[in-house]
């Protein structure tokens, strides 16, 4: 059986921390506030010349100075990004034009927050499928610029940041032994549109707008939903909590990740949390988190990874993954 496996990891954060106390002399909040209810305390924000396009190219440089390869042996870059640099072309031409990169395909996913997990199934997808050997998937954001810097129940939530990974075409025996990604579960439902948006775009108001989110209802869906995708990428494969190593979720709220893992049994040392440095990264905080994990040598080669994440849309999904 044909599998994707990970042969680097890559991160990069803009220079520019902002703290919860600062947070304080612009709205009315508090550290204990924010702590409390999300469990950040500080994210990082992009500053003049750091774009999504910038911070991605640099991750994904990162991550193919890791695996041992160069541009020239990338197939196809996919970035999960839903604050791009322009409408378009997509932030993926751009990164494969700064990576010097003239050759096969790139494109964006964009699925809010649960973006890296689409993006991984679409590029694990496509090496299964033999149009591609080698990819590098991407997840970047900007979410700073379209924040409400009035609006405190938002802009204390959100970062910016890029992380990325190296996939490559092997062969496994096609048991949950092999390394690689070994399922991906995916879904959607577009009822839940008007719980996490932004009130802007090309084709309405000409515009683009700011993140708006009705948290409570947020937060009723979140831990039932990833439950949700991960029994399934558990019964996909024959695997249980028992047998993961780690669990790397969207970094969006200390309190959803907790309920999440207690839910499934997932004992707390197994799960990674970078939230309350980076903040909610939309589509960059699950490679941030695993770039920290992998970089600071927890997960290892053989390792049993399960990434899950739910956005805006709604979107959620997971992968379950043997590092």
């Amino acid at each position: 059986m044909i599998r994707s496996v990970v042969r680097g990891f890559g991160a990069v954060l803009p220079k520019r921390v902002l703290t919860n106390a600062e947070l304080e002399s612009m709205v009315d909040t508090s550290d204990e506030w924010i702590v409390q209810r999300t469990g950040i305390r500080e994210r990082h924000i992009a500053g003049e010349g750091e774009t999504t396009a910038s911070l991605g190219a640099a991750a994904a440089q990162a991550a193919l100075d890791k695996a041992g390869f160069k541009a020239a042996d990338i197939d196809l870059i996919i970035v999960a990004t839903s604050t791009p640099d322009n409408t378009f072309p997509a932030v993926a031409v751009d990164i494969q034009n700064r990576l010097g990169m003239h050759h096969g395909f790139a494109f964006d996913v964009q699925a809010v927050c649960s973006g890296f997990v689409y993006a991984v199934a679409t590029a694990d997808a496509y090496i299964r499928g033999g149009l591609a050997r080698r990819a590098i998937v991407v997840g970047a954001e900007t979410f700073s610029r379209i924040l409400d810097w009035t609006d405190r129940t938002t802009c204390v939530l959100f970062g910016d940041g890029a992380g990325a990974i190296v996939l490559e075409r092997a062969e496994g025996e096609g048991t949950s032994a092999d390394r690689g990604v070994l399922t991906a579960q995916l879904r959607s439902d577009g009822a839940h549109r008007d719980k996490l948006y932004v009130d802007g775009g090309p084709s309405t108001t000409g515009t683009v707008g700011h993140l708006r989110m009705e948290g409570r209802e947020v937060f009723k869906h979140a831990v039932g939903m990833i439950t949700d995708v991960i029994v399934a990428a558990f019964d996909a494969t024959g695997l249980t909590s028992e047998d993961l190593d780690w669990m790397v979720p969207h970094q969006a709220n200390r309190r959803i990740i907790d309920a999440s893992a207690k839910k499934l049994g997932i004992a707390p040392e197994k799960v990674v949390i970078t939230v309350d440095r980076h903040g909610n990264t939309s589509a960059a905080s699950i490679p941030l988190a695993l770039a920290t994990a992998a970089g600071d040598g927890r997960i290892r080669e053989g390792d049993l990874v399960l990434l899950e994440a739910m956005g805006g849309g709604f979107t959620w999904g997971a992968v379950l993954l043997r590092w």
